[in-house]
């Protein structure tokens, strides 16, 4: 990809955060970290965070993307309605990133990626996804938005 497909990270704010009751903060510090030394502006919400937490952080910071973490099994359930939220507060276009461990046991993940696409996500990321990837994900939606608009 050359640099006039891809918009500079630097213009590009994303909320980093674990959501609900989830304590897990290590992998999201990493990926903040990452995502911070690759550029991009990340605003970090921490542990312990409510959805309406998330939409509020993105209007304020006019953020370009929402990274949801989840470690300890319950995604599906602090995330139910994540998108509806960013609709009803105007975010309809931004985009949305869950990872880690999302779902209690072992299930298919083709499975567990979907059902989190159907809730509104644009990506869903395994627990282990190491940072590059999330990295060149990134680029590459981003680039593809900036296409897709002009």
């Amino acid at each position: 990809m050359n640099a006039d497909e891809n918009p500079k990270r630097g213009d590009i704010t994303l909320v980093t955060g674990v959501i609900g009751a989830d304590t897990h903060i290590v992998g999201n510090r990493i990926l903040s970290l990452g995502l911070e030394e690759a550029g991009f502006k990340v605003v970090t919400l921490g542990a312990l965070t409510p959805a309406d937490e998330f939409v509020k952080a993105a209007l304020e910071t006019a953020a370009d993307g929402i990274m949801v973490s989840s470690l300890y099994g319950q995604g599906e359930l602090d995330c139910r309605g994540f998108r509806d939220l960013c609709i009803e507060a105007g975010l309809e276009g931004i985009l949305l990133y869950i990872g880690g461990n999302l779902v209690v046991g072992k299930q298919n993940w083709d499975s567990v990626e979907k059902r989190y696409k159907d809730m509104g996500f644009d990506r869903a990321f395994p627990n282990g996804t190491r940072v590059e990837e999330v990295v060149e994900t990134l680029d590459e939606d981003f680039a593809a938005r900036k296409k897709a608009k002009t």
